[in-house]
């Protein structure tokens, strides 16, 4: 069986810009619509002409300086938005003219006041205008899904007998579920006499959050055209996904046995254009341009994915424009993926080194919701520069009191025993030394002290610098850790540890 061409129409510079405070200016809409043409779209509906100058303006730039795909503008079945259409678009290499009309009772009566007959007159006879000024014509069957079954095939054998080169099917108000889409589809096709004249396209709106498998359903069922957008967005709640639409086609192949034209390492470049210049972020967790859709936090994913890709992903992130799949490392992730994010930064770690860091790894992934390449490095850069640990900071309790006296609780092991002292001093900072002191025995005087945050946010990694003089040397340390008063107590702890070494070395 052959394969079909699924055609793929954007509507993102129409639909997707009635989303409020998502208006582009002429320069950026071209911007967009070029990008557009880098993806391979078939058709860019590059506005509703009609709605302002300044959209006719910017759609008459498009279609003169956009080359391969069809140019479309959008015109209400009346004679001026027609002709503002025929106007914007004239001078493409392809231009179309998109006219609609209600066939919904709701919107025929409540709305339009009128009649299904004088509805159905009106669409033939915008049609039969639009025709008369280019090959090119689409009508849109506004409100399909809420609409009389045979009423809606009488109107769509209709406008195809007054010169509708493309159908469109709407799900206007996202009022279908994908069955049910798909049956009707498979309907107007089987019913209307004179569907094979026409290309049969249709247009999802995501009010429930079925746009995309709507789209789906109809293209299993028949349709040549989807109408979707870029990322998603539009009225309401949006419409159909493109990128969705092009890589379930393109991965489940064996399911659709149909294609599209689409190039689809730039949907990622794309997604980015649109989410930036309209003011809309794309949500982490959205289908194949999300940040999330290619990260993996779970260690058995994370495990699965380092041994073979296609255990946890069915879509290659490069495909799409995506550099790499994005490991998250967090409290739930593995040694593994420890090891494997390790080597990325440059260090080689042995078990022995990986039990040590994964163990410091884990505490931090503990109290922060991501562990960055920063945190990393800071804990390698802790774990090469501890001497052998004569003592080992337990457990930490300070309390800094602006109007008391600052103390601090350290719980330190010495071989197999834990010993805790306490103490005040100037600051939490201060009375942590001073109780180390207590069981170390060993007072270090303090040359130079410093903090810097090692990755960003409230959240960041705070890693202490010291230099200190003891009995047997200056020595220097640093340590690392969400709390700066852990930080300093770890880095203190570990300058005593080399003092300590330094002696036995002599």
């Amino acid at each position: 069986m052959p394969v079909r061409r699924i055609e793929i129409f954007d509507t993102t510079l129409r639909d997707g810009e009635q989303v409020p405070g998502a208006k582009l200016n002429p320069e950026q809409k071209l911007e967009v619509a070029k990008q557009l043409a880098r993806l391979n779209v078939d058709v860019i509906e590059a506005g509703f002409p009609i709605s302002s100058p300044g959209d006719l303006d910017a759609v008459r730039q498009v279609a003169r300086t956009v080359h391969g795909p069809v140019i479309a503008g959008l015109a209400r079945a009346l004679k001026p938005d027609i002709e503002a259409a025929w106007e914007a678009v004239r001078d493409a290499d392809r231009p179309r003219i998109h006219t609609f009309l209600s066939t919904s009772d709701i919107h025929i009566e409540r709305q339009f006041r009128k009649t299904r007959k004088q509805v159905l007159e009106m669409a033939v006879e915008a049609v039969q205008r639009a025709k008369a000024l280019t090959d090119d014509v689409e009508y849109s069957a506004m409100d399909a899904t809420r609409s009389d079954v045979d009423y809606l095939c009488e109107t769509i054998e209709r406008v195809i007998e007054a010169g509708a080169t493309v159908v469109n099917i709407p799900d206007t108000v996202g009022y279908a579920v994908p069955d049910e889409y798909g049956a009707l589809i498979a309907r107007i096709i089987a019913r209307v006499p004179n569907i094979g004249r026409t290309k049969l396209s249709v247009h999802c709106h995501n009010d429930l959050g079925l746009a995309s498998a709507n789209s789906l359903a109809a293209v299993r069922n028949g349709v040549t055209q989807v109408e979707c957008t870029i990322n998603g967005i539009g009225e309401r709640a949006g419409n159909a996904s493109l990128e969705e639409i092009v890589m379930t086609i393109r991965t489940r192949r064996d399911l659709f046995n149909a294609e599209t034209r689409i190039r689809h390492a730039e949907i990622a470049r794309t997604s980015r254009m649109v989410s930036s210049l309209m003011g809309i972020p794309v949500q982490p967790n959205k289908a194949i341009v999300g940040s999330n859709a290619f990260a993996h936090s779970s260690g058995i994913h994370q495990d699965g994915i380092l041994k073979d890709r296609q255990t946890y992903e069915i879509i290659r992130p490069e495909d799409v424009g995506i550099e790499e799949h994005r490991f998250v490392l967090t409290a739930r992730s593995g040694r593994h993926a420890l090891s494997h994010r390790l080597k990325a930064i440059g260090y080689e770690a042995s078990d022995a080194d990986l039990d040590v860091i994964y163990q410091r790894f884990k505490e931090i992934a503990d109290r922060k919701k991501e562990v960055t390449n920063e945190d990393l490095e800071a804990i390698v850069s802790d774990k090469m520069a501890a001497a052998p640990e004569t003592f080992h900071l337990e457990h930490l309790k300070a309390i800094a009191d602006s109007r008391g006296t600052p103390s601090a609780t350290v719980g330190v092991r010495v071989g197999s025993n834990l010993v805790e002292q306490s103490a005040t001093g100037d600051g939490p900072v201060d009375a942590a030394f001073r109780a180390i002191d207590k069981i170390t025995r060993l007072p270090l005087k303090l040359t130079d002290y410093s903090v810097r945050a090692v990755s960003r946010g409230k959240e960041a990694v705070g890693e202490v610098t010291l230099k200190a003089e003891s009995p047997h040397g200056v020595v220097s340390a640093r340590a690392s850790a969400t709390d700066i008063i852990e930080a300093s107590a770890r880095a203190y702890v570990s300058a005593v540890n080399k003092a300590i070494a330094a002696k036995g070395s002599r």
